[in-house]
């Protein structure tokens, strides 16, 4: 039988390795992320026995058009959040091989410092092609960071322009990444970041132009119309390469989560996450099932009734999802 607290229908060995994942071991914690990532026909019963452990990680995503320092600057926070003691989850969503479908680039090669703290745990993950800056299994990978007994866990996005502003929607705090040299504000305006970002990050600010950029923003914000109250997004310089500015960035976000909290704003806004989650779950399940019928005599008798008009295609399909979902 599963440990006490433990749902029936979870077995033994996940339960085990979910004991050993809260218990720090780093290697149970890569298999459990990887059972996530190939959807495995044992991921429900770890969900299951996720979920009353999790709900304590503050997330915080990283956007931001590629060569602003996206990298450089998660290692630079993982490090501020560790001197603050914290524990540190990071999960650096990276375009997709063509050849093995795995992340292109290694977690280790961009943020060796942290490689061998046992209170930083960094994982790779491939978009495999889902669209938006994140991986599709990003949101379950959070969850079992969080089970893992992480404080914080940071989820840095592709980094692909326009679609990035799927990570909103993922995290709790978003920082949004801009530098000298990567475009004008209005080309921000343009990608969309203007209305996702909780925090604006200007790295590189030791380059020439930082401080236009900072103006630009600045004015650009003043213009535009957010949906969120009263929360004002500061507008934070670093230069990530030296550690500069990052206890500044730290306070932002801590004072952004202050916000939140104040009158159940953080509440709201993970209930529109699990909202969200289950529908694309929901979604991905009926996917499938309609995918077994596209050889299925009753889609072959619906269009051959269309194309007879006998029926339209708004009540074939109608019919075809009533079929679906009994």
């Amino acid at each position: 039988m599963p440990p006490a607290g433990v749902p029936a229908n979870v077995s033994v060995d996940v339960a085990a390795l979910i004991g050993a994942a809260r218990d720090g071991n780093a290697r149970a914690v890569a298999r459990l992320v990887s059972m996530v990532e190939d959807a495995s026909p044992r991921l429900r019963e770890v969900m299951a026995a996720l979920a009353p452990v999790t709900g304590k990680a503050y997330v915080i995503g990283i956007t931001g058009a590629p060569g602003v320092g996206k990298s450089t600057s998660t290692s630079a926070l993982v490090g501020a959040l560790r001197a603050a003691g914290r524990r540190v989850g990071v999960l650096a969503v990276d375009p997709s091989s063509p050849f093995s479908g795995g992340a292109l680039l290694g977690d280790r090669v961009r943020m060796q410092d942290h490689a061998l703290d046992r209170g930083v745990y960094i994982r790779s993950m491939a978009s495999r092609g889902h669209l938006g800056g994140l991986a599709w299994s990003t949101p379950q990978a959070i969850r079992v960071l969080d089970a893992a007994g992480c404080d914080v866990v940071l989820v840095e996005t592709v980094g692909v322009g326009q679609s990035e502003v799927e990570i909103a929607s993922a995290a709790d705090t978003t920082l949004v990444l801009l530098a000298p040299g990567m475009g004008d504000a209005i080309q921000a305006a343009k990608a969309g970041i203007l209305e996702i970002g909780d925090v604006y990050v200007v790295n590189k600010a030791d380059r020439d132009g930082a401080h236009q950029v900072v103006r630009e923003l600045r004015n650009m914000l003043a213009l535009a119309e957010r949906v969120g109250g009263d929360w004002k997004p500061p507008i934070v310089s670093t230069v990530a390469v030296r550690g500069e500015g990052l206890d500044d960035l730290v306070k932002a976000i801590d004072a952004h989560r202050a916000w939140l909290e104040s009158d159940g704003r953080l509440a709201d806004r993970r209930r529109k996450r699990a909202a969200d989650e289950i529908a694309a779950i929901a979604l991905t399940e009926l996917r499938e099932r309609f995918g077994d019928l596209a050889h299925d005599q009753r889609l072959e008798t619906l269009a051959a009734r269309v194309v007879a008009g006998e029926t339209d295609p708004y009540a074939a399909a109608d019919e075809l999802v009533a079929g679906v979902t009994d």
